[in-house]
């Protein structure tokens, strides 16, 4: 049985990390049976989530857990794709994961409202004494990081449209069909769908989320990902859209 590592649900989502999703849909699309616990970054071999252990094996990193999955399991993600289509399916899911998910995170942990309704939490259960300054050490390394990642040089309006600039590549390779390379999900549409979900969750409000609404076909993608993964959630859009 291989075992999930991840944060747990929340955020109107099933899962608060948009990192731990993608892994857990990937378990999915691949078939193989798995339990989820909840674990800290500490806990993980590289000190970030998701991670998983299989036969006592323990590996980091949902790239190298997809790796892993498709060594071990011969489970190959993108199989109906040709080897230029597979070069673009990893373009994409490097935009996505080193642009897009930067955007979501400043949405999250800059916007002060949002931080203090959403990942200030994160720090309920600590002491009393020591609660504020673990919320503020928290936010200060997340924005020192978004900083770092190139969006937080930018004023809010500008980091938004940039954003967008990729939210609309994504939008125009969708087009009408089903999924990003065809009638059939591949592994960039775990990375793609927990990213988007994540940028439309209705928990938080920012003015990435109401631009993201704007590309229908971003919007009925995820709620057609969610039903088929996460069948078991009620997600909110899909219950607004029936």
């Amino acid at each position: 049985m291989i075992t999930l590592f991840g944060f747990g649900p929340g955020f109107g989502l099933p899962e608060i990390s948009p990192f731990v999703t993608k892994t857990e849909v990937q378990l999915r699309m691949a078939g193989l049976a798995y339990g989820k616990e909840k674990a800290r970054p500490t806990a993980s071999p590289k000190g970030q989530l998701p991670y998983i252990e299989d036969d006592a094996e323990a590996i980091a990193d949902s790239t190298f857990i997809r790796a892993h999955i498709e060594g071990k399991y011969g489970f190959d993600f993108d199989a109906p794709l040709s080897l230029q289509q597979r070069a673009q399916a990893w373009a994409f899911e490097r935009m996505i994961e080193h642009h897009m998910y930067w955007a979501l995170v400043g949405a999250r942990w800059v916007n002060p409202e949002n931080f203090a309704k959403g990942p200030a939490h994160f720090f309920d259960s600590a002491p009393a004494h020591m609660r504020e300054k673990l919320r503020e050490d928290a936010q200060f390394r997340v924005a020192e990081n978004y900083l770092i990642s190139g969006l937080g040089r930018h004023a809010p309006d500008e980091d938004v449209d940039l954003a967008v600039r990729s939210l609309l590549s994504l939008s125009v390779q969708l087009g009408d069909k089903r999924y990003l390379m065809g009638d059939t999900p591949c592994g960039a549409d775990a990375t793609a769908f927990s990213v988007v979900a994540g940028i439309l969750t209705p928990f938080f409000a920012s003015p990435l989320r109401e631009r993201a609404q704007q590309f229908g076909n971003l919007v009925a993608y995820v709620d057609r990902m969610m039903g088929r993964y996460y069948p078991e959630f009620a997600w909110t859009p899909l219950l607004e859209a029936a």
